[in-house]
């Protein structure tokens, strides 16, 4: 049985995009696969990894376990939006200056979920911040570093030093 494609209309990293799209599509394959934003990550497809993780409407969700119809009329925003220009956002740059980008196959969503955090709560605990990022899996580090950097650029987006 084939699928009648549905109208999708929403915001990615600030530009307004129209879609036809089949009703099963997920949100992680429209974005890597229609629109080639790649630094949305797929990793286990069940939203255990964290990798995928985008913004919706400034919360932190896992885009594999989201239909690309769900955000119709929403705001997205992925990795590929968080920079302005060639100005890296505070969390982006507190990773890369405090060394805890290994891999990087799981910063992007750990870029992600921190953001959403420091939207909603600019002023963390350490165990906030533990919180957001738990379900951001990584093979390499033992997340000390992610957290200190996010604590880092919480301050930096505060106005401090």
């Amino acid at each position: 049985m084939k699928d009648n494609l549905k109208d999708l209309k929403f915001t990615v990293n600030g530009k307004s995009y129209e879609f036809k799209i089949k009703p099963r599509t997920l949100l992680v394959d429209l974005l890597r696969d229609k629109m080639k934003l790649l630094g949305t990550r797929k990793g286990c497809l069940t939203s255990s990894c964290g990798a995928c993780t985008v913004n919706i409407d400034g919360r932190a969700v896992r885009s594999c376990s989201v239909l690309a119809l769900q955000c119709n009329g929403r705001e997205i925003v992925t990795i590929e939006g968080v920079a302005d220009g060639d100005n890296l956002h505070p969390i982006q740059e507190a990773m890369i200056n405090h060394g805890a980008i290994e891999c990087g196959f799981c910063t992007s969503g750990m870029i992600m979920s921190a953001r959403a955090l420091l939207l909603e709560n600019p002023k963390p605990t350490r165990e906030e911040v533990r919180t957001a990022i738990q379900g951001n899996l990584c093979a390499d580090s033992g997340y000390i570093k992610y957290v200190e950097s996010i604590e880092i650029a919480a301050e930096k987006m505060r106005g401090g030093q």
